[in-house]
């Protein structure tokens, strides 16, 4: 006998994705061509999966976060909600890799806090961790930890400055900055930077 009232999914998968058994894809979560969504892998409410997707075994990403065309996230990395995965950006696992050496034990782990963009084409190499509505510019190559709110370009990266959780750029005088989008107000002390509430 047909099941007539078969469980409608809670998410959309496009015919070509493949989604393994065991991957946990939360409710409104669209997943696009040839992407895979591997055993293990979290995915929070509403993600956007691109084109070209690897999400990999024991990543989790937060509600909302967007993931552009042509990324591998590997296990070991972790994203916040609303992070934004430019095209093609690049995530490592291991520091030294070699073909003929097996060192999945040796996964060192990234976290990308929440609100936080990477470019296109940037790398993150593995171990580093990027805080919370960083900013890190196209191409730039990532090889140390990342402050929240920070701005960064170039290979390696550098710190050129610090944006808002509306991605405009903040400029301090006597350590306050108003965001020119939103109208919040941020501070800066001992080289890190706050909303102000």
């Amino acid at each position: 006998m047909f099941n007539w009232f078969r469980k409608k999914k809670a998410y959309f998968a496009h015919p070509t994705a493949v989604v393994d058994k065991g991957a946990q894809v939360a409710p409104g979560c669209r997943i696009w061509h040839f992407s895979h969504i591997m055993e293990g892998a979290v995915l929070g409410e509403g993600c956007n999966i691109g084109q070209n997707v690897v999400i990999s075994p024991q990543v989790t990403l937060g509600r909302n976060c967007k993931v552009q065309n042509n990324v591998s996230v590997y296990t070991g990395v972790t994203c916040g909600d609303n992070v934004f995965l430019g095209p093609s950006c690049v995530f490592t696992n291991v520091i030294n890799p070699r073909s003929a050496v097996n060192r999945k034990s040796e996964y060192l782990k990234t976290h990308v806090g929440n609100g936080a963009s990477i470019g296109a084409n940037a790398t993150i190499v593995c171990g580093h961790n990027i805080g919370e509505y960083a900013f890190i510019g196209a191409g730039a190559v990532v090889v140390e930890d990342i402050p929240p709110y920070a701005l960064v370009v170039g290979n390696p990266s550098r710190q050129i400055g610090w944006m808002s959780r509306m991605g405009a750029r903040l400029e301090f005088r006597n350590e306050v900055a108003q965001c020119p989008l939103s109208g919040e107000k941020y501070i800066l002390k001992g080289g890190r930077v706050e909303i102000l509430k």
